[in-house]
């Protein structure tokens, strides 16, 4: 019955769907980016950089790329210190980058010097998305389920990872006016109810609450320019969606592509754009707002 139900769901959802144009597809000097990050008037890129997909690597190719204007260039090169990364932050000067177990944080005024490494507790290797507020830093791991908040009042001297909130798959999170949205992924493959997208109001005492009933395999998360809705992105059915802040309403955004999407991850929104990393398919597909 429960599975009916989700099918139902869906349905409703996919009759409401909206067409979403395609601006541009980045695939030049990619391969296989989960995560994107506005910077400097152009879009940070993360590149695995490995033969095979494995989100769990630790054969040192990551990289990160910085688009802007149709043309790219390696921002931070295969140095060894990546292997999959994920989310990333800029703060202060420093490029916070999600990394299998660790977070790994590069100056970017001296990319050469050596990057600073925030080890997580041994278990936690799906170290996914990361935001910020006041002299705090907020990690998702999506296998172990847990959020972990980390002092970065001094950047370059960052705290003890903590553990602050425990939630089913976190993955992608987004921060506004000082309320957390996460996005919820099954990181063994299997969803359930508990896989949605949640809401978390007040960051002195966490409660996650369920902005939407719909389960889904959700990854990345962006705020609309108009400041209205989310965008969020599912692995399964791998596709777009919004929801409308003030109701949770989930609808369906359809992108007319040749090669549909594969794997939507951390999205970006920018210039009224969104920046939507196909992770298996190693691009990164523009569509308008």
């Amino acid at each position: 019955m429960k599975v009916l139900v989700n099918m139902m769901l869906w349905c409703a959802v996919s009759v409401v769907a909206l067409a979403q144009k395609v601006e541009t597809v980045i695939d030049k000097g990619i391969r296989y980016c989960e995560s994107t990050y506005p910077y400097e008037g152009g879009m940070l890129i993360a590149n695995f950089g490995t033969e095979q997909l494995n989100p769990l690597n630790t054969e040192g190719k990551g990289y990160i790329v910085w688009y802007k204007e149709g043309s790219s260039q390696v921002l931070v090169p295969a140095d060894g210190h990546l292997s999959a990364p994920k989310g990333m932050l800029v703060r202060d000067g420093y490029l916070y980058v999600c990394d299998v177990n660790k977070i790994v944080v590069y100056y970017l005024a001296d990319k050469a010097r050596k990057p600073v490494t925030i080890a997580l507790p041994a278990g936690n290797m799906f170290v996914n998305d990361l935001v910020a507020q006041d002299d705090y830093l907020y990690v998702s791991v999506t296998d172990a389920g847990k959020i972990f908040r980390i002092d970065i009042s001094h950047p370059g001297r960052p705290g003890v990872p903590q553990e602050w909130l425990t939630i089913a798959g976190p993955n992608g999170m987004l921060l506004n006016k000082g309320v957390l949205y996460v996005a919820s992924y099954p990181a063994d493959g299997n969803t359930t109810d508990a896989h949605v997208v949640y809401r978390i109001a007040d960051l002195e005492r966490p409660v996650a609450r369920k902005l939407v009933e719909v389960p889904g395999q959700y990854d990345g998360l962006a705020l609309s320019a108009d400041g209205k809705s989310l965008y969020v992105t599912n692995w399964t059915p791998a596709q777009l969606n919004r929801i409308d802040l003030a109701t949770g309403a989930l609808t369906l955004m359809d992108i007319d592509l040749e090669q549909p999407l594969a794997g939507p991850a951390d999205i970006s929104v920018k210039d009224g754009c969104i920046y939507i990393p196909d992770l298996p398919n190693s691009r990164v597909v523009v569509v308008k707002e």
